[in-house]
């Protein structure tokens, strides 16, 4: 064939031209049945008696010639592999599919070195991945993926790729990957979800031709086993970050070849497999490397065995997320903390993990001394002792967030409160059915300086008696969040209003239907110089009282929400007329009482509005909204 493809001589096709010309766009632009002349291979005899015969002064064509279609594969394979730019292999891959595949099919190593040579430094220097595609549904398709291949090669290369499958499309199969993989060298992030037609063979193709890949994202991908992994270990020793979820073909083995082979590997993050055990999880912590910075496990088969070599091994661990460990007893937290190896760890997320107790939490704050954040979901066996304990060991202690842990009360969120009184800046209670309003013994309590934030949220047992409790403990609050809080009164959010010495910025007060304007009043009256972000929506209770004071006094104020709240035109025209309120965010949405007569003073705060929410709004025409949305152009309009 080298010898067919290199042949030249007197009688080379098209005599007088060069190759470049024969594949000249113009010519490719042609459609496929256009015939092409191909002069004979040996010399005729021509009689110097016997001149040219012309008819018509043209040549005439008295047989059809063949079209290039009937070229075999191997020889047009031939041909577009001397092409020398990016433009020509466009241009030729949108002929037809099978020369689309063909030209995806190219390798960069089977380029012909003299042709390749051709190719601009300046295309050469841009090509460096810097390109994303993203592939979603019925888009994903082995063909975008051949034409993304081909087409992005003289656009600076494809450097990150994301394909989106969904269970009743499945057009992306290991072809479409193997033309990634040949005609993407700086493919650099690989993420695919939900492609169950995606196996080893496309995934060891990547491997083989993106030696740059850095991160490897598969989620529910049925058909990738090991396989695939050993191949990714072998030839991608630039992988710093790794998720393998829902592939149930991937094991402890592939696990291994990823520890042995990927030496730079940071995040590793590994959910509902079923084939991994203790000795992929161990093999991964304990590599010689241990360049492991971020680990996250969920609902995989693991024992005491791998927290303890965690704990021992992870030397370099900042960020833990640990969900569904239903195997790890309590022992294993235990041994995890008391290891002290985790002296990096900053960040710590357990849920719905059984064996997380008092004992276990504790050992936790005290073989982690550099912990800031904790998050604590779903675990039903901590209780206030376990909580107190570890607030009074862990040394460095900023953000502690419980969500649905109905063993913590009031006493433990105060104390806890209480150690962290230097410390402590973010603390986030969700749905803990265990906070009862009963009164405490405060004076025994030492106020925090250091919390900024506090969200209580869908606690309902928490009202008004602790609520000032925490008002007094902590003076230094910037963002409060009471959302769902329906016991909590004026009485407790007043205590917190008026102890508040830093002044607040951020306030949500969503579905706290016993808030009335006394609180709002007092509210914007303490803190309108600093007050930023203020929801009230389901508060009935809040009237056109509050929004003449929040005009008044809020000149910082960006975000408004008052939806569901008993507001009338004359709140609208309130915030209107402010002079130094420039409201950027504001909703209105389920206000029954607002009229077409708030529209002109809407259209008066346009010059600053960027969202507007008149939803449910039933008094308001449609007429009139669209006039708004015509005079209001740059604002974002909900109605």
């Amino acid at each position: 064939m080298p010898t067919l493809v290199n042949y030249s001589g007197n009688d080379a096709l098209f005599r007088g031209a060069t190759y470049a010309n024969l594949m000249d766009s113009s010519i490719l632009s042609l459609s496929s049945c256009m015939d092409v002349y191909y002069p004979p291979l040996k010399r005729s005899r021509i009689s110097a008696a016997a001149p040219f015969v012309f008819i018509e002064e043209e040549f005439v064509q008295k047989k059809q010639q063949p079209s290039i279609e009937v070229l075999p594969d191997e020889c047009l394979f031939e041909i577009f592999r001397r092409l020398s730019g990016s433009q020509e292999k466009s241009l030729c891959a949108s002929v037809s599919k099978r020369w689309l595949m063909l030209l995806s099919s190219i390798r960069t190593e089977e380029i012909v070195e003299a042709v390749s040579e051709k190719v601009s430094q300046e295309e050469e220097a841009e090509s460096d991945g810097c390109l994303t595609r993203c592939l979603k549904g019925k888009k994903a398709t082995d063909n975008r993926l051949a034409a993304i291949a081909v087409g992005n090669a003289g656009c600076g290369g494809l450097g990150k790729l994301l394909i989106r499958g969904n269970d009743n499309v499945c057009g992306v199969s290991d072809v479409g990957l193997t033309s990634i993989a040949r005609g993407c060298p700086d493919l650099r992030v690989l993420s695919v979800w939900n492609v169950s037609s995606i196996g080893d063979e496309g995934l060891i193709e990547i491997a083989k031709g993106c030696h740059k890949l850095e991160t490897l994202d598969l989620s529910q991908c049925p058909l990738i086993s090991d396989r695939a992994l050993f191949a990714i270990a072998k030839n991608c020793q630039n992988l710093t970050s790794m998720t393998i979820e829902s592939c149930t073909r991937i094991g402890n083995d592939g696990l291994q070849a990823i520890a042995r082979g990927c030496t730079k590997l940071h995040s590793v993050t590994i959910k509902d497999c079923p084939l991994v055990g203790d000795q992929g999880i161990s093999c991964l912590v304990s590599s010689s490397s241990n360049t492991l910075t971020r680990v996250k496990l969920q609902n995989v088969n693991i024992t005491e065995v791998s927290l303890a070599i965690l704990g021992h091994y992870g030397r370099n661990v900042t960020e833990l997320v640990l969900t569904g460990l239903q195997s790890v007893s309590e022992r294993g937290f235990w041994v995890m903390g008391n290891a002290k190896g985790l002296h990096k760890l900053t960040s710590l997320a357990i849920t719905s993990c059984r064996g997380v107790t008092d004992v276990a939490i504790e050992a936790v704050g005290t073989g982690c001394p550099n912990l800031k954040s904790l998050s604590l979901h779903k675990c039903s066996f901590v209780s206030d002792n376990g909580l107190v304990a570890f607030t009074k060991n862990s040394a460095c202690i900023k953000s502690l967030r419980l969500e649905e842990c109905n063993r913590i009360s009031q006493y433990g969120v105060l104390a806890a409160i209480s150690n962290c009184g230097s410390k402590l800046k973010a603390l986030s209670l969700v749905k803990c059915m265990g906070i009862k309003d009963v009164v405490s013994e405060a004076h025994l309590l030492t106020p925090c300086q250091s919390l900024q934030s506090l969200s209580i949220r869908d606690c309902p047992g928490f009202g008004s008696i602790s609520l000032a409790v925490v008002g007094w403990l902590c003076p230094q609050l910037k963002n409060i969040d009471l959302s769902g809080l329906c016991e909590v009164t004026d009485t407790g959010f007043l205590s917190v209003v008026e102890n508040c010495e830093a002044g607040l910025v951020k306030v949500n007060l969503s579905g706290c239907i016993n808030v009335t304007d006394a609180s709002v009043t007092s509210l914007a009256r303490l803190h309108g110089a600093t007050l930023q972000m203020l929801n009230l929506s389901d508060c009935n209770r809040v009237t056109d009282d509050s929004l003449g004071s929040i005009a008044v006094n809020c000149g910082m104020l960006k975000e408004l929400d008052v939806s569901k709240c008993a507001i009338t035109d004359f709140a609208v025209a309130s915030l209107s007329c402010a002079k130094k309120l420039e409201l950027q965010i504001l909703s209105l949405a389920g206000c029954s009482h607002i009229s077409d007569e708030s529209l002109p003073y809407l259209a008066d705060m346009g010059e600053t509005l960027i969202g507007l929410n008149l939803q449910q709004c039933k008094s308001l025409s449609s007429s009139m909204i669209d006039l708004l949305v015509e005079r209001l152009w740059r604002c974002d309009i909900l109605a």
